[in-house]
């Protein structure tokens, strides 16, 4: 059964931090991978953090593990751009996701 998960994922010293986001390499890969995801309903939210290098995703899964080898294919994972800092199971306790 698939549950809700936060996930934060972490800017990579590959990272150009003096180049917007939508002009950083390999952008239009990335954002198609990350639109794919959302349109088969394993990322609901996601967005980089304000005044941080990180980046929150709330995703639904099997497990954890299974949500790390999909965020595995992204693009800016294997050019150390973005990794995986944790995965922690959700509980939504107000409000609705569904």
């Amino acid at each position: 059964m698939a549950q809700w998960f936060a996930v934060l994922r972490r800017r990579g010293p590959n990272w150009d931090h003096a180049t917007p986001l939508r002009q950083q390499r390999l952008w239009d890969e990335h954002a198609t991978f990350t639109d794919n995801l959302e349109t088969e309903g394993l990322i609901r939210l996601a967005g980089p953090l304000e005044g941080s290098t990180d980046v929150l995703l709330i995703m639904q899964g099997e497990s954890a593990e299974a949500i790390e080898r999909r965020l595995v294919e992204d693009p800016w994972t294997p050019v150390d751009m973005l990794s995986t800092a944790w995965i922690r199971p959700w509980n939504v306790l107000v409000g609705a996701l569904d």
